[in-house]
């Protein structure tokens, strides 16, 4: 299954990696931990490092990026890491007029309502983003002395996501302008939707091709859609991304919030694992999904503050569910909190790691 990468890491990888394993529907001999967002806000160390560097700048620079993705891998050891970027950076990469604001997120200064609109806006290119392929490299380097070798995976926003940005101009609650577009201006719907799906490819591409072992697609906003509009209006979109991955070989994990009548089009969509968010009970998720597909999740992140005891028993009770998976990795529900304290994180992921069932 393994892609030929760049760095040559993969096939040794695949045979060691309790995270490769359970993407590829074997059983490891531990449940496989790692954490969304564990690169970020809640370490000391991320923040002293981007001290007066803007986000965007910062997911620009090679040197910055293979830092921060390997913060959390030093600190609790998980079995994965995650590439450091954002939703929004393939297109800054190609020249969208667009900026990170914090406490608000994305703004778009201007919002797409057109097919000119869309046409004006590039494919993305290798060339456009020659600092992430630096940055794979690099990590991919690093990682390979890690705990015996640690898999990099690779990171882009879903095409309804990215386009609900580019609509809205920004977040949103209601996606009011987004759903518009999407109703009543089908064919610019569709143009835009290409569009993202042919950039978020090529980012996914860039970083595979430079030496990622997988991938995870975020539709962070696919909630928002009843499951006929999403099958109708979003998953054509997602499979192209998907298809274009699996052509590369590489394990492909696909992840929403608040998608639990969405699980089983996520999966059709192209994935290996089903990301399953923390609203979602993790054995109705598995039934829903059935024998093809493996899950991943999913600790409310909110549980962290809870007295320890109180989170790792229910970590205790997530990892049991998910053995009856056809594979399982351990992660929280959504992002990490930016206010968690490491600490927690760190005993979380040493139980998970040195997790045995009780006996009796």
């Amino acid at each position: 299954m393994a892609a030929e990468h760049t760095s040559g890491k993969t096939p040794d990888l695949l045979a060691s990696s309790p995270f490769l394993q359970a993407l590829a529907g074997q059983k490891p001999s531990r449940t496989p931990v790692w954490f969304m967002r564990q690169a970020g806000r809640s370490l000391p160390e991320y923040l002293k490092v981007r001290e007066g560097i803007g986000m965007l700048e910062s997911c620009q620079d090679a040197d910055l990026i293979t830092e921060i993705t390997l913060q959390p891998v030093r600190r609790y050891g998980v079995d994965a890491a995650i590439f450091f970027s954002d939703i929004v950076l393939p297109l800054k990469a190609v020249g969208v007029d667009l900026d990170i604001k914090p406490g608000v997120g994305p703004v778009i200064a201007n919002p797409v309502r057109t097919l000119a609109d869309v046409e004006a806006i590039p494919d993305l290119t290798p060339e456009h983003v020659t600092y992430i392929t630096e940055a794979v490299q690099n990590l991919t380097g690093e990682l390979a002395g890690i705990n015996g070798g640690t898999p990099l995976i690779g990171f882009a926003g879903a095409p309804f996501t990215v386009a609900s940005y580019l609509v809205e101009g920004g977040p949103s609650k209601e996606y009011a302008k987004t759903k518009a577009l999407m109703f009543g201006a089908p064919d610019v719907w569709d143009a835009l939707m290409r569009k993202i799906a042919g950039i978020s490819g090529a980012f996914l591409e860039v970083q595979v091709r430079a030496g990622a072992s997988a991938v995870q697609l975020f539709d962070s906003w696919a909630g928002a859609c009843t499951p006929a509009d999403y099958e109708r209006h979003v998953l054509p979109y997602s499979t192209q991304v998907m298809t274009r991955i699996g052509e590369l070989g590489v394990p492909r994990i696909h992840f929403g919030v608040n998608s639990a009548m969405l699980l089983p089009l996520m999966g059709s969509a192209g994935a290996e694992v089903v990301g399953v968010d923390w609203r979602t009970p993790l054995d109705w998720a598995i039934t829903r999904l059935g024998d093809d597909f493996g899950v991943q999740g999913n600790l409310d992140p909110a549980l962290v503050f809870a007295p320890t005891e109180v989170m790792l028993a229910e970590a205790g009770r997530i990892i049991e569910t998910g053995r009856r998976a056809k594979g399982h990795i351990f992660n929280l529900g959504h992002g990490v909190i930016p206010s968690t304290d490491p600490d927690q994180l760190a005993r979380l992921t040493e139980f998970v790691q040195s997790y045995e069932p009780a006996e009796g």
